[in-house]
């Protein structure tokens, strides 16, 4: 009475194959994007750097 191994056999080894080894590293410099979080537009003249300290009343 011998079992037939074919599709199952077949589907185990890619998930061998497929999970077996550890992805590659990622370095950290990869996952981080530094940029300005709102662009200055200082075409028109809006951008005013003490723009907190108006608003918190400080002047």
């Amino acid at each position: 009475m011998e079992h037939e191994h074919g599709p199952a056999d077949a589907d185990q080894a890619r998930r061998s194959l497929r999970f077996s080894k550890l992805p590659e590293p990622i370095r950290l410099e990869d996952t981080t994007e530094e940029r300005p979080a709102t662009p200055h537009d200082t075409d028109s003249g809006a951008y005013n750097p003490d723009w907190w300290l108006i608003r918190m009343g400080g002047l």
